[in-house]
């Protein structure tokens, strides 16, 4: 999928987004925030696992690194990160790219406590160069998250 799906996809969901298209790449999370010009810990990095055998959305800030084991703990499954095959054709976007919500299906997701300490972030846009921003709380209501600290 790409950015203008992104778009279409939130439309529908009833989200306006403002979606910025970056010249440099917003593949990292450091790419992201030197294009944006906001704190690393602004950057939300979409990533996606298999619980068990269900897919789960982690959407977590910027410089933190998930503890699968503190993920399996909380959720009582084995957690293990999905390969990039898996990434494109559960949520229809390549690695780098994947945004909160707007995918080709419904995920569960869980997000990082600590993105719920700023005021707006910036989420991934459907591509690698497109970013957008939101509040966080407003990322927990459109996607039913469940808050946990995952680092």
């Amino acid at each position: 999928m790409s950015v203008a799906s992104f778009i279409e996809r939130s439309s529908l969901l009833k989200v306006e987004v403002e979606v910025t298209e970056m010249s440099e790449s917003t593949h990292t999370a450091a790419d992201a925030a030197t294009a944006v010009g906001c704190p690393v810990a602004a950057i939300v990095k979409s990533l996606l696992v298999i619980a068990g055998d269900e897919p789960l959305l982690l959407l977590v800030s910027g410089p933190n690194r998930v503890d699968l084991g503190r993920v399996s703990a909380a959720l009582g499954v084995t957690v293990a990160m999905a390969d990039a095959k898996s990434v494109k054709s559960i949520t229809g976007y390549s690695i780098g790219g994947v945004p909160p919500f707007g995918h080709a299906s419904i995920i569960r997701t869980i997000i990082d406590a600590d993105l719920l300490e700023l005021d707006e972030v910036w989420a991934a846009a459907g591509s690698s160069r497109a970013v957008f921003p939101i509040a966080p709380a407003h990322l927990v209501e459109l996607t039913s998250a469940v808050v946990l600290s995952v680092s």
